[in-house]
């Protein structure tokens, strides 16, 4: 018998490369539900990258179709976990809609090791190329989230461990159940 998850939708939210993709399909299949990652949603809809939508159209066009995806996708019926994007929640009402239709997680990772994940991670990623050395990652990322920390405080689960885990989830889920 498949067990029953402790949540509807599992929003997982917090700055790239806190480990939002990684930790979210190893919570799709402890818990043996959908994962969705909201940026490969985006680009399969648009059939490129992120990385090109940034460089082509601009950051208000890539916000819009994520807000227009992100709207989208919550609507799907069934449990699932979603892996946002790092900006996400900052735009359009984002985190409202976030925290309607699920519980939300924020993936809270200090900047010295999100840097380190970030550059031995490929190119792929809008940050890289508007900071390609360590130090000036460093600043942008610094930067970017005194900006979005006001968002993220916002959600009720926060995963404050260098490298959230499985089981801390599943912790800070049954401590939520016992109290939310």
């Amino acid at each position: 018998m498949r067990p029953v998850p402790p949540f509807h939708q599992l929003h997982l939210i917090g700055m790239p490369g806190a480990g939002k993709t990684t930790l979210g399909r190893a919570l799709a299949v402890a818990y043996e539900v959908p994962f969705l990652d909201l940026d490969e949603e985006i680009t399969r809809r648009e059939g490129r990258s992120v990385v090109d939508i940034f460089a082509v159209e601009g950051e208000a066009y890539f916000r819009e179709r994520e807000a227009a995806v992100l709207r989208e996708v919550l609507q799907q019926p069934g449990s699932f976990v979603l892996a946002t994007g790092g900006g996400t929640p900052c735009f359009h009402q984002n985190l409202e809609a976030l925290l309607k239709k699920g519980l939300v997680l924020y993936l809270e990772v200090p900047v010295p090791e999100l840097v380190r994940r970030i550059l031995h991670t490929d190119a792929t990623r809008p940050l890289l190329a508007a900071a390609p050395t360590a130090e000036a990652l460093s600043r942008r990322l610094d930067e970017t989230l005194r900006a979005r920390k006001q968002f993220y405080a916002r959600a009720p689960l926060c995963c404050t461990a260098p490298s959230c885990t499985l089981e801390d989830v599943r912790r800070l889920l049954s401590a939520y159940q016992t109290t939310g």
